[in-house]
This record gives structure tokens, sequence and C-alpha cells, in this order.
């Protein structure tokens, strides 16, 4: 699914960077502006440009609710959330925007204290927040997404911390996955020019970031509207080489199967590209990911493991996963528990699934929900132990942390580092000699 503020590193069409228990309240801006960010880190993102065009139009008195549709909880959730902003501030204009609102524009225009809908294209133009601050705007401003065949790039200074920010490479997803409603809430793939990505990054570098998340529905599938034969590895290639004085450049979720060659020779070859994959990967039973509509199988998410790891030795790997899609039997469960292990994951996002209506999956014959939870409940125990494993092997090693506070940071690897002596300037990177681990961080000290 998508991201949020620091969950799951993921970001692929409905899955781990989905997550439609996130829920992300600014504070509110001096001059009334209040943005409530549910589900995804690319929610999080465009929140972001949101807020900056609803100051510059001079709105003012505004609650703007950015909504989630990847399940039929997360529009409850949007739901319940506009009622209660309501309630808190009952002479704000409410604007709501986001995938639930662009796919059902009608149920939340018929809420009660709603003022505006505004659809995914329309949430990220400037005009629209110019419309708003008039009296001429309409109160529904939802067009077709399937007709929207660009995605520009947003400059956004300050966005989460200054150690680590995000950049928009792509949106909308061509893939139809059964469990998925995100593509008709985002629309189809469109790239961000390759040009624009560097210029953002340098711009967001010189702001004094270390280190820049590569974000989007379906990042893999970069390129492919663009000229030239771009795609996410010659990005990847262009931004290290165009930006040198980038510290870090880290992926969102990847889908494994559209990794072409060129990110796996700069997963080799460039220092600075993180090693940490976190994989789109759903099921590790070849019968639920037929039935998923996922294009890859079991062979081919371990050959891709396998492949990765002898290319960077270090590298570790995220992955969603999804427990009870409709018709899974125990065995075919225990396939996908097998995985963690067979693919050596560290981090895993787990969902028991969830029927979303409008979704193929939604008409499939059910898993019973209580079995669907337990499962789930099992698989996340399994990346417990995973992801302790891997933290007990790090102890003793020097590694360079880019600090997100004076006492606290990330490895190249994304484990959270905290200190027990020494501290060192936010968003530098900093030697640090691993003691230990506390329940899922690392402890160490800062090295002379």
């Amino acid at each position: 699914m998508h991201d949020a503020i620091e969950i799951s590193e993921g970001l692929t069409a409905g899955e781990a960077e989905h997550d439609s228990g996130e829920q992300r309240v600014a504070g509110l801006g001096a001059d009334g502006v209040q943005v409530v960010t549910l589900g995804c880190r690319l929610n999080a993102y465009e929140s972001e440009v949101m807020r900056r065009n609803a100051e510059l139009a001079g709105l003012n008195d505004v609650i703007i609710v950015n909504t989630c549709a990847v399940t039929n909880e997360a529009v409850r959730q949007a739901r319940q959330t506009i009622r209660r902003l309501k309630r808190e501030r009952p002479d704000a204009r409410v604007i709501v925007t986001g995938c639930a609102a662009q796919i059902e524009p009608e149920r939340f225009s018929g809420l009660d204290g709603v003022d505006h809908v505004i659809g995914n294209a329309e949430k990220m133009q400037r005009a629209t927040f110019d419309l708003l601050a008039t009296s001429s705007s309409e109160r529904v401003l939802v067009n077709d997404i399937q007709s929207v065949t660009e995605t520009a790039s947003h400059m956004i200074e300050g966005f989460g911390n200054r150690s680590r920010a995000y950049v928009q490479v792509q949106n909308g997803c061509d893939h139809r996955c059964t469990f998925c409603i995100i593509p008709f809430g985002r629309g189809p793939s469109r790239s961000v020019p390759a040009g624009d990505v560097v210029a953002e990054i340098r711009q967001l570098v010189g702001l004094g970031y270390g280190e820049i998340v590569l974000t989007g529905v379906d990042i893999t599938s970069y390129g492919g509207d663009l000229p030239g034969g771009m795609r996410l590895g010659r990005l990847v290639r262009q931004i290290l080489r165009h930006v040198p004085e980038l510290k870090r450049l880290r992926l969102s979720s990847i889908d494994q199967v559209e990794a072409d060659p060129e990110l796996m020779i700069a997963l080799a070859e460039e220092e600075r590209l993180m090693p940490h994959l976190h994989l789109s990967m759903q099921s590790g039973d070849d019968m639920i990911l037929k039935r998923m509509k996922r294009r890859h199988s079991r062979a081919d998410a371990i050959r891709f493991c396998e492949e990765a790891r002898r290319l960077r030795p270090d590298v570790v790997f995220g992955a969603d996963l999804i427990a009870g899609f409709p018709t899974e039997t125990d065995g075919m469960f225990a396939a996908t528990c097998d995985i963690v292990q067979e693919c050596g994951l560290t981090y895993l996002h787990v969902f028991p699934f969830s029927p979303r209506r409008g979704t193929p999956a939604a008409r499939m014959p059910q898993v019973d929900r209580a079995v669907a939870k337990a499962r789930a409940q099992h698989l996340r125990g399994l990346g417990d132990r995973a992801h302790s494993t891997y933290l007990a092997s790090q102890t003793g090693r020097l590694i360079q942390v880019l600090m997100e506070q004076s006492k606290t940071g990330r490895t190249p690897h994304f484990a959270e580092v905290r200190l027990d002596h020494g501290d060192a300037p936010h968003g530098s990177l900093t030697q640090v000699r691993i003691t230990g681990v506390e329940g899922f961080f690392l402890r160490g000290g800062v090295t002379a």
C-alpha cells in the first residue's frame, strides 16, 4: 500500500503504504488551515502540496481531509473523522479529497458539514484552491481520473523532518490486482520527467536533507509513459550522477517483477542507493497469487531476492503480505509463512484481508474474518522474530547512521538506532558502534 509518517516503507497500488489505520493531523496553521491525512505516504506528500496551495490562495478557517479508499474500513474511518472534525470546529469549511472522495464523491458530498469535494487530480492544482477562496467554486469538483495523463513535480520544503524528504516520481497504476481499488482513485500510471525529479532533489539537498525517498503508487513502472526508454534504474543513476552531494537515496515499495536491469546494476554499484528493498509480495502461494492477479510467482520472488543478495550481499528486504485472502487454505497460508525464511525477509507489513467493495476479490469465497486475523497475527510473529534476529546480528558493528534527532537515527538498512552516549547534529551522517538491542531498535554510541 502507500506510505505515511514512518509507516511501512512500501508504496504499490493498494498495498503496504495504504495503511487505513494511519492518521496524521497537522497542527492548525496561523491562517486556520488544518490538513488531516488518512492512509499513505503519497497522501502525506500531497497534503503538504495542498497546505501550501491553500495558504497561497489565502484560505482560512478550513479543514482539508485527505482520504484513503484501500478498504471499506478506511472509508468508514474517513466518514467518522469528518464528522468528528466538524464537531470540533463547527464554523470551519470542510474540504474532502483523496481516493475515497475520488471514487465515491456523491457519498461524501452527502455528508452533513461537507462544503466541498475535490478529486485527486484537482487537489494538486493551485487553481483549485484559488477558486475555493472565492464564491465561484463548484461544490463537487471531481473529474475522470482515468483521463489524467501527466503528473507534475511539486517542490515541498520541510516535508517530514530535516533528515529525510520524500519525492513523488510517479502516480497511478495500470495493473488490476483483484483486491485493490486504488487504480480507480489514482488513475493510469504516469511519471514525473527525470529532469524535474533531479531539480527537486537538488533543491531539497540544498535545504539540508541528507536522504531522499523516491515514492509513488507503482514506482517500478516509472518511465513507461516517457520518451527515450526511461526506467526507474536509469532515473536512479541520473539522480546520483547529477546530485553528487546527496548522501542517501532510498526507494519506497517496488514490484520485484518490474525491476529493470539497470536498477539491479545500480543496487550493486551505487553505495548511496540504500540496501533496503520493500517488496510488493502479497503471498507466497502460487494459486493465491494468480487469484490476486499478481504478476509474479513464488519462484520469481525467491529468485529476485537471491539475485539482489548476490549483487548486494548486505541487502535487507521488507515485504507486504496479506493473510486470509479469499480461498486461502491452511496449506496456502503455510507457503506464505515459509517464504519469510526462503526470501530472508526482515521487515514484514502484514494485513488480514479485508474485502473492498467494487473489487473482484470481494466477490470471491471469503475466509472467516477470525481466521484471517489469527493468520495475520501468526505471520506478524514470524516477522517480529526475523526482525529481532537481524537486529541481533548488528551488535558490535560500526554503522553510519543518518541522525533524525540528536539521539536517534537510521542505518542504511532502515533500522532505528538510539544513542546511549554521545549525540550528533540532526541530519548528519554519524559513525555509531552498535552495543546491543532493545525491543525493535538498536542501541549504540558515537565513536571518536
